[in-house]
């Protein structure tokens, strides 16, 4: 165990619990800004992905500035790296950027003679991954169904969708209203939230019934991630 902990030769010592308070709180720091993005993100394109990368980077940067440890010849040394890396591959996804980055500097480590810093990382990092994994961290799940009906009543009526839609939703979406001239009717698409995902075939069934309801389809809403 001696031999493990006085495991770093490189000329700047490694202080263990700073290098563990320094990952922790990376770590943590990472997990808000991810969870501030899922709620926040409003655009077409979600790719949970480059959530889980922003959960993962700031560990990476954390364990990289702790090997270097104020040494330029490493400094140096890691940019070449990077700049070969980058120049021969075009990763397109955030995620695989994230693992690359990640063997790198673990293997600057041991290049750098810092071999407890390079085990403790290892470990801590591939723990990291396997629990962003295991969690599904950055799925984001809004809504169960995507409903379109067809409308024949006028809009002004269009109250009685509402209500219907209300009682068995925890949140209704209109993604779509396109009404037509006169009595040509209306297409209407609906993102919806179950109160009961059970009860489905239910909330079809009433909407099939309901007075000036032509048509009803649905599909089951995907995840909205690009995996």
């Amino acid at each position: 165990m001696n031999t493990f902990l006085l495991g770093d030769f490189a000329s700047a010592p490694t202080s263990f619990g700073t290098l563990l308070l320094g990952l922790l709180l990376s770590f943590l720091t990472g997990q808000l800004f991810a969870w501030v993005y899922v709620l926040t993100h409003s655009g077409v394109s979600y790719s949970r992905s480059f959530v889980v990368s922003l959960i993962v980077l700031p560990v990476l940067v954390a364990l990289v500035l702790l090997i270097m440890a104020n040494n330029l010849v490493t400094a140096f040394g890691l940019i070449a790296v990077f700049a070969v890396i980058r120049f021969r591959n075009a990763l397109r996804d955030t995620l695989d950027t994230s693992y690359v980055l990640a063997v790198i500097i673990l293997g600057t480590a041991c290049g750098t003679q810092k071999f407890s810093t390079a085990v403790i990382g290892a470990l801590l990092v591939a723990t990291l991954f396997i629990y962003l994994w295991m969690t599904a961290s950055g799925t984001r799940h809004r809504f169960d169904l995507i409903l379109n009906v067809r409308w024949m009543r006028p809009q002004e009526e269009l109250v009685d969708v509402r209500q219907l839609l209300d009682r068995h939703s925890l949140r209704v979406h209109v993604a779509n209203q396109h009404f037509g001239s006169g009595m040509e009717g209306a297409d209407l698409s609906y993102r919806i939230l179950l109160r009961d995902p059970s009860r489905a075939a239910e909330l079809l069934k009433e909407l099939a019934d309901l007075p000036g309801v032509n048509r009803v389809s649905s599909v089951q809403a995907a995840d909205e991630s690009e995996i």
